[in-house]
């Protein structure tokens, strides 16, 4: 089960807080695996593996643009979130998912699944994408009768933090956003390869979706991804109460000995079962 959650648009500060919230309750396993949904304010965020000369702007020009920065802990170097910006945080327990092996699902499978999850997303607007070896994330362009450096166009970033199983962070899908803001920064460290939008790709028939209709789409698509069922939650306080509930009467509550009214039944003498 994948329970997701659209929340608007959340200030980048907010947005940690509720993952730490989140974190916490699928590691106590009192909520399914969730997926986080919203856009931000206008800002740039450094990887583990981030290199500060990625940062263009000066620190006065970023405050004259009201772009705040912030140094996370996930994998990837420099990426911008702003408005117009799907960004997706999934918060999943890695120990509840199988890879196509049949065994569990590591860091780098799950973020595999995570770019077929946004290149299906591309194709339910009628968008090709695809995946460019040794460089996470998706990808248009790649189709193109002359591909190259100038054709490639990335539409998403992917970059996650994985901590006791739970994995936090994750991708950011540029369906509107103003394409001009990536040149505060050289995007996850590629200064040959330009960002693009879904605005921009899709085909001149297809009516351009708001924000809000591409995350329910793309929560879709994690669920026939993952092989899931998806269920949308309408608020965090939603979310805490199944998780209160879940505490107060937890689901394995299985007796640890047969009751003696089922051996009698049975004409069986009272005998424990082992645990």
């Amino acid at each position: 089960m994948i329970e997701y959650l659209y929340l608007g648009r959340v200030a980048y500060d907010d947005a940690l807080r509720i993952q730490a919230e989140v974190a916490a309750l699928r590691l106590a396993g009192v909520i399914e695996n969730t997926l986080l949904l919203l856009e931000h304010p206008p800002v740039l965020t450094l990887g583990r593996n981030a290199s500060r000369a990625n940062v263009l702007a000066s620190d006065e020009l970023l405050s004259q643009r009201g772009v705040t920065l912030h140094e996370i802990n996930r994998g990837g170097d420099v990426t911008y979130h702003g408005p117009g910006q799907l960004v997706g945080y999934p918060i999943f327990d890695l120990r509840s998912l199988q890879n196509s092996r049949g065994g569990r699902l590591g860091p780098v499978d799950f973020v595999r699944l995570m770019e077929e999850a946004l290149i299906r997303l591309c194709g339910v607007y009628g968008v090709r994408a695809g995946r460019i070896a040794g460089l996470t994330g998706v990808w248009c362009g790649l189709h193109d009768s002359q591909p190259g450096p100038a054709r490639e166009r990335k539409i998403a970033a992917i970059g996650i933090h994985v901590s006791r199983g739970i994995t936090s962070h994750g991708f950011a899908f540029n369906v509107s956003t103003d394409l001009r803001d990536f040149q505060l920064i050289n995007p996850c460290g590629i200064t040959d390869k330009p960002v693009t939008s879904l605005n921009l790709e899709v085909p001149p028939d297809v009516t351009i979706p708001s924000l809000e209709n591409v995350a329910h789409q793309a929560a879709s698509q994690f669920g026939h991804v993952f092989a899931q069922q998806v269920l949308a939650i309408d608020s965090l306080d939603t979310l805490r109460a199944h998780a209160e509930a879940r505490e107060n009467f937890p689901a394995n509550d299985t007796p640890l000995q047969t009751p003696t009214e089922v051996h009698r039944l049975h004409g069986e003498p009272d005998r424990p079962i082992d645990a």
